[in-house]
């Protein structure tokens, strides 16, 4: 079976110690991609160099995370956008990209429109996006509506909302992603992924963070995605083999991927 991450911050500094051996053990677990989201321009030097380390399997994302939205970020969308023209990089989606009403709300307003605007990067360079939408999902959606461009496509990272939601993401032509959550009793996502169709799912970790059970309280990586299509698979009444075929062929469709040749 082959697997895509499509998200997941390989490059932090929780994986200094052993970063190789962690996109070697995803490998080895089936792990064929990993979709590298950016936060912003102080982590742009550590994705690319994971990414210029593991050229088959790592590939970049450029954006500004919503939570690094402060007073400097029109700076910051500006480095987004150099990085965007520059030839020698292939970002495969701008993202991290979208609004976090829990943490913060000091720069609601700013981080509403540094969203829009990375949206409209985002359709100048014909690029999916990974959106963040924590307590922000229908304000974002809201946005994305209001582009009215067919061609903007891209998923809802760590997915959690209602179905209701769910529904209006995919009716917006986006993509659902689905993390270690819904391996969480209590989470109500099990619920939400059973009445949606498997090709409207996409499998990712956010690692190092929420990882699924059993690891929960340790540090999240992307050899753990077959856990999480295990749980898909349970929940949908459905063989493992399903989920990763289906995943793996929306992921590869929205990020431009090519199936890595066996060695």
């Amino acid at each position: 079976m082959i697997f895509c991450d499509t998200h997941a911050h390989l490059y932090l500094e929780e994986f200094d110690t052993d970063r190789e051996t962690v996109v070697e053990r995803a490998w080895k677990n089936g792990v064929e991609h990993i979709l590298l989201p950016n936060i912003d321009s102080a982590s742009i030097n550590a994705l690319l160099h994971l990414a210029s380390c593991n050229p088959a399997s790592c590939h970049p994302m450029i954006g500004l995370h919503p939570t690094s939205v402060k007073a400097n970020w029109r700076e910051e969308l500006e480095i987004v956008a150099e990085y965007l023209d520059a030839p020698e990089y292939c970002f495969r989606a701008v993202g991290e990209i979208g609004i976090d009403l829990y943490w913060d709300k000091t720069f609601a307003r700013e981080q509403q429109e540094a969203f829009s605007l990375q949206l409209d990067l985002a359709i100048r360079h014909k690029l999916p996006v990974a959106v963040h939408t924590r307590n922000s999902f229908d304000i974002a959606a809201d946005i994305i509506a209001s582009k009215n461009d067919p061609d903007l496509k891209g998923v809802f990272h760590c997915f959690g909302g209602s179905l209701s939601q769910a529904e209006r993401a995919i009716s917006l032509g986006f993509m659902l992603g689905i993390g270690g959550v819904i391996t969480y009793k209590n989470s109500g996502l099990q619920k939400v992924v059973a009445a949606i169709g498997t090709e409207h799912l996409l499998l990712e970790t956010d690692a190092p963070f929420l990882p699924p059970v059993p690891h929960r309280g340790e540090r999240n990586e992307s050899s753990y995605i077959p856990l999480i299509a295990a749980k898909i698979a349970e929940v949908k009444g459905v063989d493992i083999e399903t989920v990763a075929k289906v995943t793996t062929e929306s992921a590869r469709m929205l990020f431009d991927l090519s199936p890595i040749p066996s060695p």
